[in-house]
């Protein structure tokens, strides 16, 4: 479970998100004059709103109970899309050239632009829609009650929210769709921002589903074998595995799911009115179907899983929740939550804009026109906003039906059965679509008729039970069982009573259609309109030119003004005038032909149907429309006359030849350039000239043989594929291609392809050269690749044995270094102060420090270059580092009489704490070392959400010149050799660890001469905790304070122990030695503090000895570790024990300092 607040936050965070994808999308569209390639990607996804909460919530509740019966409704979507596409194709072509908004317009238009007919769409398809969107909202509503409460309790969850739920949804989705939906009133403009929005949704709940359903298969089980034996056995999912849906089933979803992709308000919406490019369909004939079998895939894993992790006690429709959630998953069920709720969110956001478009043009529309509420002038130029108004309202409308619907619902209602009762619903309206498409006679009478009795069906049988209403659906079992005796389908216990209605409802419904549409004759312009939907024709405006109607432009210009606004309206009029060549005045008297473009355009806003009744209107205003269906029935016959003419213009622009034959293989249609490729004379262009005789005028001048010519006969015949033909003794080429026509005969094209040829040859040419000269190149090319393999291996190899050197060297050059240290420091100490021996010894100190800092400069470069250094990164509070280096560095700079000055800073910065201490540490002795008088100064700068650390000195400068040689290892300038020793290693450190932080660090010179440092570190969060820095040891304090301390030292070098025996017993200190913690648990002591080596014989480590004796001494001693090895690990290792770190080679004033500390300690607590 979660929390409620949680659960809305999420919800809210992706519908702002939806709101921010829409507005890119519209804002783009504005940008881009032509639509990028990724529009097809788009387009293809979009149709994904096909698959709503049904599919992401009810599939799963079907298959848990049915198996695979849930597939039945992919099936008929996926046959559509790949054998039906040219249907899908046809409809697209005629809603784009009649400018159709809807599948209400395209009927209307189909059947004499009937608002009759468009109407009873707009209802059914509303119908249809109301029950679609209940299951949206029930499958959010649950979704959130299960992820809430953890099962399906509206109550509680209405508690959880402080307002109901379901209803901040609708209102919410509501506002999204008329803010990107009713933009413009054309409705044939694309809805860019919106179907972008829906596209990311698809993708959304393919994942989000995808990963609850690989957490299924992988994470509860062990792939799919293992779950489906562990289906095997349990009884819920053996049961669901073997189920046997009926055939008559399979059929049903098949057939209802066909009609839906095509009908339902949304798919129609997205497939035709959102259709740009024929590249769109091609692409999704074959992403569509992938996408819905993808999201199909885990559908069955995800049902069966749950029937056997959750029981039975679970609704199945929401196993996808509640297996994440009852496994300890939240992130997976919010994930899968937004998916679902992703689902739902697509189909209510596009069924609500197409809806709102449907009943404004096809209801609410012709009800003010007919009252004349807007025919007069004075109201004409308010409708554009009035338009979009509706538009508005009626989205509303339709997302508060929904939610009515939900409230009166049974709860407890499957979500497969709601959808399956809105595709019965839509069904209604494919007689009169594909019948219409097929069927000339079809007119509006036929189409009203089955329309009603259709859909009065269902909502009788049905829609009324659905409310709680009586329930007669029987009566469709013994209707139909009446018609069809003796098959047993209709009837008996296991009859369905959702095939029984759904087969009475189409079968009233087509009933209907025939014998209305038989029972009169079609009306002019319901025969001109079947014409163009059975039989595609070419459109007869420009035969209408010169008929007068009565109107003028100007009452034309000004009735499309309050309709489309002043600019749109003056666009689409100036490209009339120039498709048209000639300038219209306002007074000038309108003809038919801009008539039937107004029509167009007017249709394209407010509905065919809406269209024609307006310009009807402003016609009888003109006292013109008497003579309108006369004059549209004579123009029928015209048209024909003027669109074969057209045909032949139109060929004679082409540059191929082209040539159409009858079934008796004779020309009826040919071009010139037919004739001119062929080089056929004069009298072979006749109607009727036969193909045969064509080929042989070719054999008989020798263009082909005999044999060529029948060949060629043959292959046109055929209509196999395009072949060339070689004229004029090889000059030229012709490849030829024919097709069968649709009722019979052949087209023929033909191409001279004779430079294409010359061109293809003249590239195989080059080609054999050039594969020649690439197998030369790539031989050299093969075996340059392997010297450089050779030679990186070997540097890689260098390299490596570099650093390994370097590491062994480090250690055993640094442990006598280190004894060599001991014993000088103590010999120094036992001779007098003013004695000249003292000051050898004194000498020899400072020799084997030069030596430690040389050796370690270089183990340091070592470790950087090979990578083996690793940052850290925590806060680093930079008061408490530079109070370390002023520390540091405050003695040597009064030894040099410098003025040194670290201006404190209370900023936190994200770095790694010891190396970035390092690294100022070289930067500001570095400073120190060069400046020979002045004065140093150390501090930060705020800079954004960066610190600046700044060294500033008075010293010799760095050149412009020499700004970057200087970071360069064994680099010193002439100055720096002369003000100080040193091998020029400090700043090479800097730039590496620089590097290896990833702080940019600059220098440039300082005002009045010396040097400026730069380091830029990122800051840390404002929360973030700080490293904790290592304890500085005070100030030196008199030796006699370790007189009496019991140092225990373990090393297993001789020489160190030996040293430390010296050097510690100088200082007063009782010094024990040993070479292992073994040895040392055996001395008969308990010491004051422990001083151990990090490496030890036999694989032991100075960390483990100290852990092993405060044990064995049951005591919680001091531990020194002195080590060799500078890595953070060894570092954090020791700070885990509370056990201090000081490196090799020692230096003895630390040492002192810290067992002064000890000393001190102890005293304390005697006292």
């Amino acid at each position: 479970m979660l929390p409620g607040w949680l659960i809305l936050l999420a919800a809210l965070l992706y519908i702002m998100l939806l709101f921010a994808v829409a507005s890119y999308g519209d804002r783009r569209a504005k940008r881009e004059l032509a639509p990028r390639s990724g529009r097809n990607f788009v387009y293809a996804l979009s149709l994904a709103v096909y698959c709503t909460s049904w599919t992401y919530f009810g599939g799963v509740g079907l298959a848990a109970t049915r198996g695979l019966e849930f597939l039945g409704i992919y099936i008929g979507p996926i046959l559509v899309f790949t054998v039906g596409m040219p249907v899908v194709r046809r409809i697209v072509s005629l809603a784009k050239s009649e400018k159709l908004t809807s599948a209400a317009d395209f009927l209307a238009a189909r059947y004499g632009k009937n608002p009759m007919v468009a109407g009873l769409v707009a209802l059914i398809s509303l119908a249809a829609a109301i029950p679609y969107i209940a299951l949206q909202l029930k499958a959010v509503s649950d979704s959130v009650a299960v992820m809430v409460g953890g099962t399906v309790d509206p109550p509680s969850v209405g508690a959880a929210f402080g307002v109901g739920l379901p209803l901040a949804v609708t209102l919410a989705l509501a506002s999204f769709a008329i803010v990107f939906g009713t933009r413009h009133t054309d409705a044939t403009e694309h809805q860019d921002g919106l179907i972008l929005a829906i596209a990311m949704e698809s993708v959304v709940k393919l994942v989000a589903f995808g990963s609850v359903g690989l957490f299924v298969l992988f994470a509860l089980y062990n792939g799919p074998a293992d779950l489906l034996a562990a289906a095997r056995e349990n009884a819920a999912a053996a049961a669901a595995l073997t189920y046997e849906t009926p055939m008559s089933r399979w059929v049903l979803l098949t057939v209802l799911s066909a009609f839906a992709i095509l009908l339902l308000p949304r798919q129609f919406h997205v497939t035709v009115v959102e259709n740009r490019t024929e590249g769109e369909l091609s692409l999704a004939r074959f992403l569509f179907p992938a996408y819905l079998i993808a999201i199909n895939l885990l559908v069955l894993p995800v049902a069966i899983g749950g029937a056997i992790t959750l029981g039975p006690g679970v609704d199945p429709d929401l196993y996808v929740l509640q297996l994440p959630l009852t496994q300890g998953q939240p992130l997976i069920s919010l994930v899968t939550f937004l998916g679902g709720f992703s689902a739902a969110t697509a189909m209510v956001i596009v069924a609500s804009v197409a809806l709102a478009i449907m009943l404004s043009n096809d209801i609410v529309n012709p009800i003010l026109l007919r009252r004349r509420m807007i025919a007069g002038g004075a109201h004409r130029q308010d409708f554009y906003s009035l338009l979009l108004n509706i538009r508005r309202a009626s989205i509303l409308g339709v997302m508060l039906l929904g939610y009515a619907y939900y409230r009166h619902i049974d709860s407890d209602r499957g979500l497969f059965s709601i959808g399956l009762l809105a595709f019965a619903a839509i069904a209604q309206v494919a007689p009169a679509l594909f019948i219409g498409l097929v069927w000339r006679t079809a007119n509006a009478r036929g189409a009203i008729l089955g329309l009603s009795l259709g859909f009065l069906t269902w909502v009788y049988l049905l829609f009324v039970p659905s409310l709680g209403g009586p329930d007669h659906s029987a009566i469709a079992g013994e209707v139909m069982n009446f018609i069809i005796p003796g098959t047993g389908l209709f009837v008996g216990p296991d009859a369905d009573i959702l095939l029984n209605v759904t087969c009475l409802s189409l079968l009233i419904n087509v009933a209907g259609l025939v014998l209305g549409s038989l029972s009169r004759q079609a009306r002019p312009l319901e025969r001109i309109q079947s014409g163009i939907f059975v039989k595609r024709q070419a459109r007869w405006q420009s035969s209408a030119r010169g008929i007068g109607t009565g109107v003028s432009v100007g009452m034309l210009r000004e009735t499309l003004n309050g309709y489309l606004g002043t600019e749109r309206t003056a666009r689409s009029f100036a490209t009339f005038e120039r498709n048209a060549g000639r300038r219209m005045g306002d007074d000038e008297q309108a003809d038919m032909a801009l008539i039937h473009f107004s029509e167009q355009l007017l249709g394209s806003a407010i509905g065919s149907s809406s269209a024609r009744l307006v310009l009807s209107l402003v016609l009888q205003r003109a006292e013109a429309a008497s003579g309108d269906a006369a004059f549209l029935l004579d123009q029928a016959s015209e048209a024909l006359q003027y669109n074969q003419g057209l045909l032949q213009t139109a060929l004679a622009q082409i540059d191929q030849g082209i040539a159409v034959f009858d079934a008796s293989n004779r020309l009826t249609v040919w071009n010139k350039r037919f004739r001119a490729l062929l080089n056929l004379p004069e009298e072979v262009g006749q109607v009727g000239y036969p193909l045969i005789n064509i080929m042989g005028r070719l054999s008989s001048r020798g263009d082909l043989t005999g044999d060529e010519a029948r060949e060629a006969l043959r292959r046109l015949r055929a209509h196999e594929s395009a072949f060339p033909m070689v004229l004029d003794k090889g000059r030229r080429i012709i490849e030829v291609q024919s097709r069968a026509m649709p009722e019979a005969g052949m087209v023929v094209t033909f191409t001279d392809v004779t430079q294409r040829v010359e061109a293809d040859l003249a590239l195989k040419q080059a080609n054999e050269t050039l594969e020649q000269r690439v197998a030369a190149r790539t031989a050299e090319l093969t075996e340059v690749n392997k010297a450089l393999r050779v030679a990186r291996a070997a540097a890689d190899e260098a390299n490596i044995g570099k650093t390994r050197f370097f590491a062994a060297a480090g250690h055993d050059i640094l442990q006598p270094l280190n004894a060599a240290r001991l014993y000088a420091t103590a010999l120094g100490e036992r001779m007098p102060a003013d004695g000249e021996d003292r000051a050898f010894a004194e000498k020899i100190d400072s020799a084997l420090q030069s030596v430690e800092d040389i050796l370690g400069a270089v183990l340091d470069i070592s470790r950087l270059d090979a990578g083996a250094m690793k940052p850290h990164f925590t806060a680093v509070n930079l008061g408490d580092m530079l109070k370390r280096v002023e520390t540091d560095f405050r003695p040597l700079a009064d030894e040099r009489g410098l003025k040194f000055t670290v201006v404190r800073s209370s900023l936190k910065v994200r770095s790694d704490a010891h190396a970035l201490r390092r690294l100022v540490q070289n930067l500001v002795s570095n400073a120190i070392k060069y400046t020979i008088s002045g004065k140093v100064l150390v501090g930060v700068r705020r800079h954004g959400d960066h610190a600046v650390i700044e060294v500033h000195d008075t010293g010799i400068g760095i050149p412009a010149s020499k700004a970057e040689s200087v970071f360069k290892e064994f680099t010193r300038l002439d100055e720096g050799a002369r003000a100080a020793q040193g091998l020029g290693l400090g700043l090479s450190i800097v730039d590496r660890l620089a590097r290896m932080l990833e702080h940019p660090v600059a220098l440039s010179p300082a005002p009045g001469g010396g040097t400026v440092f730069r380091l830029t570190v990122p800051l840390a969060d404002a929360g973030a905790e700080t490293a904790p820095q290592a304890a500085k040891p005070t100030g030196r304090l008199p030796g006699q304070a370790i007189a009496g301390l019991k140092v225990l030292c373990i090393d297993n070098e001789e020489a160190i122990l030996e040293g430390m025996r010296v050097l510690l017993g100088g200082w007063g200190a009782d010094v024990h030695v040993a070479r292992s913690a073994e040895t040392a648990g055996a001395i008969d002591i308990v010491p004051d503090v422990i001083i151990a080596d990090y490496h030890l014989d036999n694989g032991g480590s100075g960390v483990r000895a100290v852990v092993a004796l405060r044990e064995h001494y049951q005591r919680h001693v001091p531990a020194l570790l002195l080590t060799a090895d500078r890595t953070q690990d060894v570092r954090d290792l020791a700070e885990e024990e509370d056990i201090v770190v000081q490196h090799k080679p020692l230096k003895p004033a630390l040492l002192r300092a810290f067992l002064n500390q000890i000393a001190i300690f102890h005293r304390a607590a005697a006292e």
